[in-house]
């Protein structure tokens, strides 16, 4: 019996020694959440299955999960970096969260090849948007929140006019049965129609009243300088030589947009739109009811973005400027930090989250998946949703189609690409549109000159 006890302990010992041996041989893989969604209670338990299933799954790699919380995960994942501790796969994050890291993230296009990943579940032209010049594929294709223009049927139906065209390429057929392009041009015609005074007069009358506007015809909302201007052309302000520019189009447009504010007054300015008609300052002009159309609404505006609104409301096209139509887009993603020891496994972590565990971390996040195989079962979900949350509302016979469509227009570069010294030039042109917004006699062209050469003196002070 004590003999047998003996080779029992033995076995034990062995064992034991044997798990010890092949846990200190396992690669280990860090997996940092916090520059964007993924940190409240829910979704970290979510997260941690994944973790947990993944670390069941296989006996070569152990993936451990660090959440920080969103208003401290910059500086958190600053001082790894600095310390040359960085985790392996930091996500999920917007190009925003990656891009205050740039130049920090491996290339994934010699995995892709070496293996012949599978891209055609992908759109192309998302494939395309996670590419960076000089730095590769930086990430793949994950949550999508594409844009497109929200219009108040009720307002439309009010002033009598045709509703916006339901696709990209198709013209808009005016309230004379002519067709015209969907266009810059085409939403200011309409928008004014839609823009209303105190005393009922509409924007093309001559008794409209510019200071007592009580509705407008268009609008940016919930954007900065650049989400507003990129749909006139997706750029950046810096050049490929890290030189700062004011794009040629964006000052166009800059001009145009303030004449929209100030002459014509279908686009609330930066008084109007902080006023309690607007929705006091909260940004979210659409479900006021007092706003006809904007066309920078992305995915995850549906449902409390018109939480109190009386009137139908559909989805058209982003207007097109010079015969190019660009819907910014919002997305979702993991990238592996190129100081990885171990980027084959971080590569294989990377897949599982993203081919195996993709929909489940889809449903804890949210966003369209930018899979085209699972974009059907997600909206079946997402109207659902809507409907049982927002029941006022008609979401089944709403046009998805032209929401999906912008994904195929995204902005690239992305009006949340990196700038050098990125707090101090956002701060910048902040300033700028604050004071162009404002001011009715602002000389927009002279603004525009002295932005540019504060933002060099910003560059040059970063180098």
């Amino acid at each position: 019996m004590k003999h047998t006890r003996v080779l029992a302990l033995v076995s034990l010992f062995v064992l034991l020694a044997v798990s010890a041996v092949q846990a200190q041989d396992k690669v280990q893989i860090r997996w940092y959440v916090g520059l964007g969604t993924g940190t409240n209670a829910d979704q970290a338990a979510g997260q941690q299955a994944v973790v947990d299933a993944f670390n069941e799954s296989q006996d070569e790699i152990e993936l451990v999960l660090e959440i920080v919380e969103n208003s401290q995960a910059y500086d958190v994942l600053a001082t790894q970096i600095a310390a040359g501790n960085a985790p392996d796969i930091v996500g999920p994050m917007g190009i925003r969260g990656r891009e205050g890291f740039g130049g920090s993230w491996l290339d994934l296009q010699p995995f892709i090849d070496a293996e012949g990943y599978d891209l055609s579940d992908f759109d192309p032209a998302l494939i395309e948007f996670y590419q960076v010049p000089e730095q590769g594929q930086l990430g793949l294709p994950f949550a999508v929140f594409p844009s497109f223009t929200l219009y108040n049927i009720d307002l439309f139906d009010e002033a009598g006019i045709p509703y916006p065209p339901a696709a990209y390429g198709e013209p808009y057929i005016d309230w004379e049965g002519n067709e015209r392009e969907w266009n810059m041009d085409t939403i200011r015609e309409i928008a004014m129609i839609l823009t209303v005074d105190e005393n009922g007069n509409d924007a093309t009358m001559e008794e409209f009243d510019i200071e007592s506007v009580i509705q407008w015809g268009w609008g940016s909302q919930q954007t900065d300088m650049r989400g507003r201007l990129a749909m006139f052309e997706a750029n950046n302000l810096v050049d490929a030589d890290g030189n700062a520019q004011f794009p040629e189009t964006w000052r166009v447009a800059e001009n145009w947009i303030h004449d929209a504010m100030w002459v014509d007054g279908f686009y609330p300015n930066g008084l109007h739109g902080n006023s309690e008609l607007l929705g006091g300052g909260s940004g979210n002009w659409f479900g006021t009811g007092n706003i006809a159309m904007t066309s920078t609404a992305h995915l995850w505006l549906m449902g409390w973005g018109q939480g109190d609104l009386d009137a139908d409301f559909d989805y058209a096209p982003v207007p097109s400027f010079e015969g190019s139509a660009v819907a910014k887009l919002h997305a979702d993603t993991f990238s592996v930090m190129a100081s990885t020891e171990n980027p084959e496994a971080a590569w294989t972590v990377l897949k599982y989250m993203m081919d195996e565990k993709g929909p489940d971390l889809l449903s804890l996040y949210g966003g369209l998946p930018a899979r085209t195989s699972l974009q059907e079962t997600f909206f079946e979900g997402y109207i659902a949703g809507l409907a049982e949350g927002y029941p006022q509302f008609d979401w089944a016979n709403m046009n998805w189609d032209v929401v999906t469509a912008g994904i195929e227009i995204p902005d690239r570069p992305s009006h949340e690409d990196g700038l050098p010294a990125i707090a101090e030039a956002e701060a910048r042109y902040i300033e700028y549109s604050q004071l162009v917004d404002n001011n009715a006699d602002a000389d927009v062209d002279a603004e525009i000159d002295a932005l540019i050469a504060d933002l060099q003196a910003i560059y040059d002070a970063s180098n």
